[in-house]
């Protein structure tokens, strides 16, 4: 083949299956608007079955419906078969993908799944097959013609089912509510979960990781808590662990250009006074931008009584993964 033929079939390809995809935009309608209602009220799961590449397509679906807030799994209809129908009830909704509507696993399951008592929804091709007559609610997902030049992979058909499946996705998630903290909530170790839910407290620096010192320490003594800690900055509290100030590698450098005695002075003489401090239940990602334009590396946590709990330090936010 030719580049020109490799790329004229390609975009041939593309071309079929984005014209089933809109082809399904006339269909929609009572029968799209009854299943949102069953999802929707569905007091259970939303078991979702296909055999073959429409199983496939339907474990993204049933993953993509799981991670919106609507409990899902998927199930196969062979081990369904031999006892995995145990998984469903009453209470779930179980919808079903096949494009012939007569597919011999899925048909052999549909008799027990009507008698739990289940809702079923279809999506197929066929409207007027077995397992369209015998569910509550049917989804036209008939293409004219599937992307492969032999007319036997499922290209078309299974793009148009899941391009359906994100439609029911994305509709019950909008009338259900569902915000993106909760889409971070079911995506703690992602990067929108860890911006969305990371806080100060979380990361925060504390106990022989934050070096407190009293104001009348020497920086000699202060620049060892320091290592000791392997932090970048010390922070000055007084009797009562109330934040008096914070010396830092900044104050050293500013300081030892000018004062070569800089190790024997007291911390008080060299700290930088009222520094920016945030709250334990700053969001992570919010402190990023404090970092940036005050052109610091640690933030001191204090509490509601400015006594100080704790060491925000940059290094830590950058491994956090927040940005």
């Amino acid at each position: 083949m030719l580049d020109k033929e490799i790329i004229s079939q390609a975009q041939e390809v593309l071309q079929t299956e984005g014209e089933s995809i809109l082809r399904l935009i006339p269909r929609l309608g009572k029968n799209f608007i009854q299943a949102i209602e069953l999802l929707y009220q569905c007091k259970g799961r939303v078991i979702i079955i296909g055999m073959g590449k429409p199983g496939i397509i339907a474990k993204k679906i049933s993953a993509t419906l799981a991670s919106t807030g609507t409990p899902s799994f998927f199930l196969h209809p062979a081990e369904a078969a031999h006892g995995d129908l145990g998984m469903v009830t009453e209470r779930d909704i179980v919808v079903i993908l096949s494009n012939s509507g007569e597919t011999e696993e899925i048909i052999k399951i549909l008799p027990s799944i009507k008698r739990i008592g289940s809702k079923i929804v279809a999506l197929t091709g066929k409207v007027n097959s077995t397992l369209a007559r015998n569910s509550d609610v049917v989804l036209d997902t008939s293409v004219e013609k599937e992307a492969c030049k032999l007319g036997l992979a499922p290209t078309s058909s299974t793009t148009a089912m899941l391009a359906m499946g994100d439609a029911l996705a994305v509709v019950l998630f909008q009338k259900k509510g569902f915000r993106k903290e909760d889409y971070a909530f079911f995506h703690p170790g992602g990067i929108l979960g860890k911006r969305l839910l990371l806080r100060v407290k979380d990361i925060m620096r504390t106990g022989k990781a934050n070096p407190l010192v009293r104001e009348n320490e020497i920086v000699r003594n202060v620049l060892l808590r320091i290592t000791q800690a392997r932090a970048g900055a010390a922070v000055v509290v007084d009797a009562y662990g109330k934040l008096v100030g914070i010396f830092t590698d900044g104050d050293l450098r500013r300081h030892l250009e000018k004062d070569v005695h800089l190790l024997k002075r007291k911390v008080s003489e060299v700290m930088s006074r009222k520094p920016v401090v945030v709250d334990k239940e700053r969001l992570v990602v919010e402190c990023v931008k404090i970092f940036e334009e005050k052109k610091i590396d640690e933030i001191p946590v204090v509490d509601e009584n400015n006594i100080v709990i704790g060491l925000l330090d940059v290094q830590d936010v950058l491994k956090s993964g927040v940005v």
